[in-house]
């Protein structure tokens, strides 16, 4: 028999609290310990018992869920999976150390609360197995990788190339790690990160502020240029198809492809169909395996294809897949990816 996930309901709403702690305890691999109904609350409970996984809602009275990481993480190392309305605390919480995060449901709807706690379990059962990265950790960024990037080469070959990302759990600071510094002659970069509604949106204006590249969320038929990268919409497909002269971005609702919507498989698939040997493909940290075919498909057909190592995944999930197929040229991590693309792209 499996170990059930032992689990610690945070959120300051008595009624929501009771919502999750009633609703948790029929998933089978999971067990709630209880709740605390603040962070001062929580900070006495975690280490008494011990949770497998905390649930956090962002928005709390006292102490705030981004301050109460900053606090708890580097004593407890516990996954946090975050519950929260849409708002942009939820990245600082994530920049904090969260695992991951759901949206809040309208608890007037039984449909959407269902969905909800679906989606609720299955990100503690994936938190459950991550990896708990603090500021601390992350602050130790190499020194190659923020003073060597390697000029790029002005060539035809250099300017035609399409950069593919893909990222889930994890995938948030991850990408930021790899964008972040790129200079703005950087080929045109393409992002799926598994993500609902309403956030890519806020994500995408999180790292234009802090990126040197142009950073927005994509809008069907957006033309792919050097200097942008195009976050793909929460709930959309995001493929890359060519018109006349350019590559453009095309975003579409279908049915979910490995599970996801927006699916990394369905962007790497159209950047090998359309870019063929003009690309890089780049597979970050997260549980399944959505991109691993895609990232194959790409490198057959030439393309340079980049995995994120396991030691700096969040979770070595989608990397791990593809590793295992043959989709992955070369292995970095996270913060050493940039210094690997640049150099790449400067042998073009």
């Amino acid at each position: 028999m499996n170990k059930k996930i032992k689990v610690l309901v945070v959120d300051d709403s008595l009624f929501f609290r009771g919502v999750l702690t009633k609703k948790l305890a029929e998933f089978s691999n999971i067990e709630v310990l209880g709740y605390a109904r603040d962070a001062f609350e929580a900070k006495e409970k975690i280490p008494e018992l011990k949770p497998d996984v905390v649930t956090l809602d962002v928005e709390m009275p006292k102490l705030n869920g981004i301050e109460f990481l900053k606090q708890l993480l580097p004593e407890h190392p516990v996954p946090v999976v975050l519950v929260s309305s849409v708002s942009i605390n939820v990245f600082d919480a994530l920049a904090a150390g969260a695992v991951d995060f759901v949206r809040k449901p309208d608890l007037s709807k039984v449909d959407t609360i269902s969905s909800f706690m679906n989606e609720l379990a299955s990100k503690i059962t994936i938190a459950s197995r991550a990896k708990v990265t603090t500021n601390k950790s992350k602050s130790a960024v190499s020194t190659l990788t923020r003073n060597s990037f390697m000029p790029i080469k002005t060539s035809p070959l250099a300017n035609a190339t399409i950069i593919a990302l893909g990222a889930s759990t994890g995938g948030t600071e991850a990408t930021i790690s790899v964008i972040k510094d790129l200079p703005p002659d950087t080929p045109g970069i393409l992002v799926v990160q598994h993500m609902p509604p309403g956030f890519t949106k806020m994500y995408a204006e999180r790292l234009n502020r802090i990126c040197k590249m142009e950073v927005r969320e994509a809008v069907d038929g957006d033309i792919v240029k050097n200097g942008l990268v195009l976050i793909a919409p929460g709930d959309y497909h995001m493929r890359l198809a060519k018109m006349g002269p350019n590559f453009v971005v095309k975003c579409f609702q279908a049915d979910k492809v490995s599970g996801h919507r927006p699916s990394v498989d369905v962007l790497f698939n159209s950047v090998a169909e359309v870019a063929k040997k003009n690309a890089v493909g780049i597979i970050m940290t997260g549980m399944g395996r959505d991109g691993a075919q895609g990232l194959l498909n790409m490198r057959k057909q030439g393309a340079y294809t980049i995995g994120q190592s396991r030691e700096s995944c969040v979770v070595y999930g989608m990397p791990m897949e593809a590793k295992n197929i043959g989709a992955v040229t070369i292995e970095a991590s996270s913060e050493n990816i940039p210094h690997v693309l640049r150099k790449h792209l400067s042998m073009l």
